[in-house]
C-alpha cells in the first residue's frame, strides 16, 4: 500500500521498516508504536532522502533523546571542524544533529553532513535564506523564505525548526508585554525583524500550507520552533510565551490533518518551580505532541557552567513530559563550543536524560544501573567501566590515583566499606 509520511502509514495500519527498527530500540511491541505515531505522540523523524538515517523515535513512552547543535558562522567558518564535530556526536551517542549554520551556502556541509550521519538532522530554514541568498533581511521574499526549505527537504534534512507561531498576534502581545530580554531566539528573531520591516505576516503562518505541502512530500517532520521561548528566568511563562503555545498547538492540527509529523519547541530559561507547569501546559495545548526542549536552564548566573544548569532543568523536564532534550555546552552564551565543549554538553545531557527515563520507567532503563550497581558491589573494576556512560573518563579518573588495595581507589583504600563487607559477609578477618 502507498504511503506519503511516516504518520500516514500508520494511519493506514502500515508498519513500516523504520517503525520496526524503532519499536525495537525501544522494547516496544511494532503496533502500539504504529498506533503512538498515528496519534501524534511519537514522531520518526526519517526523510525519504537520507540515505545513511538509521531512524529513532521521539515521544511518548520512547527514551528520551538529545540533540547536538552545531554549524559554521561567519566568525568560524570551518567545515572540516564542523564535520569532526558531527562524528563526536555520533560516536557519543547523539540522537540527532542540527546544523545551525548561518553564514554563505551551505549546501556543502550540509549535503556532507546529510551523507554520512546516521543520526536524524535538522535545520532551521530561515538562518540559511539570510546567507544564501546574500540579500539583507527586509529583501527576501516569500518565494525565498520556500525556496530554502525546498532545498533542505530535497537535500534530506529531518527535522525543521519552523517559527511560525510568532505571527502579528504574537508579535503584538509580546510588545504590549516589555521583556528583561525580549526575543532571543535567532530564528524568531529574524522572523519578527522581517514583518516588522516589511508589516506583513509570518510568511510560514500566512503559507502555512504550502510549507506541508513541502514537508508531506519528503516526510520531513516539523519542529514547531518557539520565538519567544524566555532567555531569562524573568520572562519565563509570560504572555508571549502562551500566546505562541496556543498557536502551535493549532498549527499541530492542521499539519496532522495532512499527515504530517510535528514536535513542539519548548523553553528556555526557567526557574525550577516552573518547569513541572509548563510541561503540562506543553502536552495540553499542543494535544500531546513530542515535546523538545532547550534545557531548560535554571538560573542566568553560570555562564561556564550551563551544561549543568541545563541538565538539571532537562531532567525535571524529561521526567514530566519533555520527549527530546537539546544539549546545551560550558560555552553557551560566551562562544562557539570546541570538541571538548561538546563532549561535556552531549554527557551532561544524556545523564538528564537517563535520569528521567528511570523516573518514567522507560523499558530497560533501571536495568543498566542494577548492572553497574552489581560491578561496584564485586569491585568488578572492568565491568565498571564498560558499564560507565563515559569509559574513557572513567578509566583515566582511575588510571591517574593508582591505591595500595588493587581491588579498592585511593579515596578509602583499604577502609573501603565494600571490601570490608565483602570479606566479612564470606566468614573472612580483615
Amino acid at each position: 500500500m502507498h504511503y506519503t509520511t511516516q504518520m500516514d502509514a500508520a494511519r493506514k495500519g502500515i508498519i513500516t521498516a523504520a517503525m520496526e527498527m524503532v519499536a525495537d530500540e525501544e522494547m516496544m511491541e511494532p503496533e502500539k508504536l504504529r498506533e503512538l505515531v498515528a496519534g501524534g505522540k511519537v514522531v520518526i523523524p526519517a526523510n525519504k532522502n537520507h540515505g545513511a538515517l538509521k531512524p529513532c523515535g521521539i515521544g511518548k513512552n520512547l527514551r528520551t533523546k538529545i540533540n547536538v547543535n552545531l554549524g559554521v558562522s561567519k566568525d568560524c567558518c570551518h567545515i572540516e571542524a564542523e564535520l569532526e564535530k558531527a562524528q563526536m556526536a555520533v560516536e557519543l551517542k547523539a540522537d540527532a544533529i542540527m546544523d545551525l549554520s548561518c553564514y554563505g551556502r551551505t549546501e556543502d556541509f550540509r549535503r556532507r553532513l546529510i551523507e554520512v550521519s546516521p543520526a536524524a538532522i535538522g535545520t532551521v530554514p530561515v538562518y540559511d535564506a539570510v546567507g544564501f541568498y546574500e540579500k539583507e533581511l527586509r529583501q527576501i521574499t516569500v518565494d525565498e523564505f520556500f525556496g530554502v526549505v525546498e532545498k533542505h527537504a530535497a537535500d534530506g534534512v529531518d527535522f525543521m525548526t519552523i517559527h511560525a507561531g510568532v505571527n502579528r498576534d504574537t508579535a503584538a502581545r509580546f510588545k504590549k508585554n516589555p521583556r528583561l530580554t525580549n526575543i532571543v531566539s535567532r530564528g524568531g528573531s529574524l522572523l519578527f525583524a522581517w514583518m516588522e520591516m516589511n508589516n506583513r505576516e509570518n510568511p510560514f503562518f500566512e503559507h502555512y500550507d504550502r510549507l506541508l505541502d513541502i514537508c508531506r512530500q519528503h516526510d520531513v517532520t516539523i519542529s514547531l520552533g518557539d520565538a519567544c521561548r524566555p532567555g531569562s528566568i524573568k520572562d519565563a511563562t509570560d504572555a508571549a510565551q502562551i500566546q505562541e503555545l496556543i498557536i502551535l498547538g493549532e498549527l499541530t492540527k492542521q499539519a496532522w490533518a495532512r499527515d504530517v509529523q510535528v514536535m513542539i519547541e519548548g523553553p528556555g530559561h526557567m526557574a525550577l518551580n516552573e518547569i513541572v507547569p509548563n510541561m503540562l501546559l506543553e502536552k495540553k495545548l499542543c494535544h500531546d505532541a513530542p515535546f523538545y526542549v532547550l534545557g531548560p536552564v535554571v538560573t542566568d548566573i553560570a555562564p561556564g557552567y550551563d551544561h549543568i544548569t541545563s541538565a538539571i532543568g532537562g531532567a525535571i523536564a524529561a521526567a514530566n513530559g519533555a520527549d527530546f532534550l537539546c544539549y546545551v555546552t560550558p560555552a553557551e552564551h560566551l562562544r562557539l563550543p570546541t570538541l571538548e565543549d561538546m563532549r561535556e554538553g552531549i554527557m551532561a545531557t544524556r545523564i538528564a536524560a537517563h535520569a528521567a527515563d528511570i523516573a518514567k520507567n522507560v523499558p530497560g532503563a533501571v536495568h543498566w544501573d542494577h548492572e553497574m550497581s552489581a560491578a561496584r558491589c564485586n569491585l568488578d573494576w572492568p565491568r565498571m567501566f564498560s558499564l560507565a556512560l563515559d569509559p574513557e573518563k572513567a578509566r583515566c579518573y582511575r588510571a591517574e590515583s593508582i591505591p595500595e588495595k588493587e581491588e579498592t581507589c585511593t579515596m578509602c583504600g583499604k577502609m573501603c566499606a565494600i571490601r570490608h563487607m565483602n570479606k566479612v559477609l564470606a566468614g573472612e578477618y580483615l
